[in-house]
């Protein structure tokens, strides 16, 4: 028997599964208990038909494996100060102490600096270099543009007279010839710079100025030029260096090269290099031509050493320590053994001979220097010291077959 279904009865039918469809995919949240009903309200019409359960992958894990969202932290406000808990007050950091300079003696020894901009740059690495010695006043008489050429503008070997009458220095430093590169006005004309002429009235110029100072019993210092940017100037340099270096030397002064200080190992002029602590530092300004402090502080570093031998004790910064004048009073000695005595006259300690003035005894015998000197023999080491070679008794070495 053929059962036929109508077109209405098969609308029919279709609209009703339909309709469950629909339901159970809008009703599907709701038939899962607990917790899984969050991870299947996503799940669409074909997944409830194809039976498709996971669709999207954050929620197909269980919640105590899937990271739970970043939590808002509150911060917490500072708790008010109670009157019993206030705050300290905060205390002033304590001023750094400085020494106080040093109290010049009335005695002290004075320095006399002369020269063009360079030597005012020495005066400032000098004062430092002695500020800590009482016997010891350092007296810059820099005039910056000057020099030995432009007599016309200052005058050097008058005013160099007329400084040393007045500051009557212990030791004179000249540093010169910064300027002195130019065309030099002479009796019989005008001569160019680098010519015969200029090196013959140069010369002359820098004997008279060093007979000024070492005719009246001064010590001189004659301080060398340093390397310069300019190449042209750097050559310059080192042909006027020797010139102060034999003319100098010539009239009894000292030739103080400081040449090393300003170059690398090459012999080129360097801008950035080692100061008096090893550090490295910047020595020269941008032009190339001026000092740093820690540049002039250098070149005072070479001036130092010269001038500390020249004046002795007077430049020991413990020249203070040695000031008797307030020492108290401790009278003579009771005992003449007290006294200091000469070692050249005993007489002062009653005797007439230093002990240890009496000639040793002549040995009859002679010594072991004398018998390995003399004979070329000696005498056999004790036994049991380490160069005692000799085997012991009844012991006598083994004889080795060649065979």
């Amino acid at each position: 028997m053929t059962m036929r279904i109508s077109g209405n009865k098969r609308k029919f039918g279709w609209r009703a599964l339909l309709s469950a469809t629909l339901v159970l995919s809008f009703s599907a949240p709701a038939d899962f208990a607990g917790a899984q009903e969050r991870y299947y309200y996503r799940r669409s019409f074909w997944d409830v038909l194809l039976g498709r359960r996971y669709i999207d992958q954050r929620y197909s894990q269980p919640p105590e494996v899937r990271r739970a969202p970043p939590q808002r932290q509150l911060r917490r406000r500072p708790a008010p100060l109670s009157p019993t808990r206030a705050a300290a007050p905060v205390r002033p950091a304590a001023p750094i102490q400085q020494e106080p300079p040093v109290q010049k003696l009335q005695n002290a020894q004075k320095i006399l600096i002369v020269g063009d901009f360079l030597a005012s740059g020495l005066g400032d690495g000098m004062t430092e270099a002695f500020k800590t010695s009482p016997g010891v006043v350092v007296e810059a008489r820099g005039n910056v543009s000057s020099g030995l050429v432009r007599d016309d503008y200052y005058d050097w070997p008058s005013q160099l007279l007329k400084m040393m009458d007045e500051v009557k220095p212990a030791m004179v430093v000249v540093m010169l010839g910064a300027n002195d590169r130019q065309q030099m006005v002479t009796d019989a004309g005008k001569e160019k710079f680098k010519t015969d002429g200029w090196y013959a009235e140069y010369q002359r110029r820098v004997v008279a100025f060093g007979k000024d100072v070492t005719a009246r019993k001064i010590p001189l210092l004659w301080v060398g030029l340093p390397a310069f940017e300019s190449p042209s100037a750097t050559a310059d340099a080192v042909q006027m260096n020797q010139l102060y270096r034999k003319q100098v030397e010539g009239v009894g002064g000292e030739f103080v090269d400081i040449w090393d200080g300003f170059v690398d190992e090459n012999g080129q002029f360097v801008v950035t290099g080692s100061d008096i602590n090893g550090q490295q530092v910047r020595l020269r300004t941008s032009d190339g031509i001026n000092l740093t402090q820690a540049g002039r502080r250098k070149i005072a570093f070479y001036v130092e050493k010269p001038a500390r031998r020249l004046l002795g004790m007077q430049a020991s910064p413990d020249l203070v320590r040695l000031d008797t004048s307030n020492a108290p009073h401790l009278g003579q000695p009771s005992s003449p053994l007290g006294l200091p005595i000469s070692l050249s006259d005993p007489n002062l300690d009653g005797g007439k001979e230093l002990l240890g003035g009496m000639q040793l005894p002549v040995s009859q015998t002679k010594s072991p220097r004398d018998m390995l000197v003399e004979e070329g023999k000696m005498e056999p080491a004790p036994a049991g010291r380490i160069d005692d070679y000799r085997l012991p008794s009844g012991k006598e070495p083994k004889q080795v077959s060649t065979k």
